[in-house]
């Protein structure tokens, strides 16, 4: 094994268990944490639950194929960076996974060398976005959050904010004034996985407010919408 630091979670949707148990080991040797699913469903169903940073996904896989699980990843709003490996090396196959939403297509068979240097380069952009974000404050009001030190300020002070508390304020400042219901939120900031209901959100929100508004009773940021659920604005008033 190499002694290259830990680096980033791979899923590999492949149901040539050969071909997959290969991948996974070249991918473990380069320090990344893999994941291995040999259908579409288990493949779709652990790329919810653990939000892998790149999917390598087959497109002939048994019980959903492979384009209809790359579909479903990005109508849940998932980003993470797909490679698609498959023996259909037409023009058009490769044209209706890109538009499908894969941000690379390589065609079966491959080098291993060549594989790995096309997962670094997916990589790179996410690596290169997350520095950037990490890099970033974003300010609203009296309050900064810092997502690079996951902490949250007001004036001078830090607030002590929960890691959950935390990623449902930065999941709403990062969207400022869209509407989210409160299934899409207990899905992007909880997971699929997890069992809550949307009273949960209800809780972290008035949680939230106490500690970030001026007056709680008048909140100014995160706001109510009425039927909807609740969205997220940098100063303008109501609820």
């Amino acid at each position: 094994m190499s002694d290259t630091p830990q680096k980033e979670t791979i899923l590999v949707v492949e149901d040539d268990e050969s071909l997959a148990r290969g991948v996974a080991h070249n991918l473990r040797y380069e320090g990344y944490q893999v994941l291995v699913a040999a259908d579409g469903e288990e493949g779709l169903r652990m790329a919810c639950d653990a939000r892998p940073d790149l999917v390598i996904l087959d497109l002939m896989l048994p019980r959903m194929k492979g384009l209809d699980v790359l579909a479903a990843l990005r109508e849940a709003g998932l980003a993470m960076q797909v490679i698609i490996v498959s023996a259909r090396g037409q023009e058009a196959d490769k044209v209706a996974g890109l538009r499908g939403g894969a941000d690379d297509y390589v065609t079966k068979p491959f080098g291993v060398n060549e594989l790995l240097a096309r997962v670094e380069a997916a990589l790179r952009r996410p690596r290169e976005a997350r520095l950037r974000e990490a890099e970033a404050t974003l300010d609203f009001g009296d309050v900064t959050i810092l997502p690079g030190r996951r902490q949250v300020r007001r004036g001078d002070g830090e607030l002590r904010l929960t890691p959950r508390e935390f990623d449902l304020l930065y999941f709403l400042a990062t969207h400022p004034d869209r509407p989210f219901d409160r299934d899409t939120l207990l899905r992007q900031v909880w997971g699929w996985d997890y069992e809550g209901t949307p009273r949960t959100v209800d809780n972290f929100i008035r949680g939230l407010r106490l500690k970030i508004e001026a007056d709680p009773s008048a909140p100014r940021h995160l706001l109510t919408v009425l039927g909807v659920g609740y969205r997220f604005s940098r100063g303008a008033g109501g609820s």
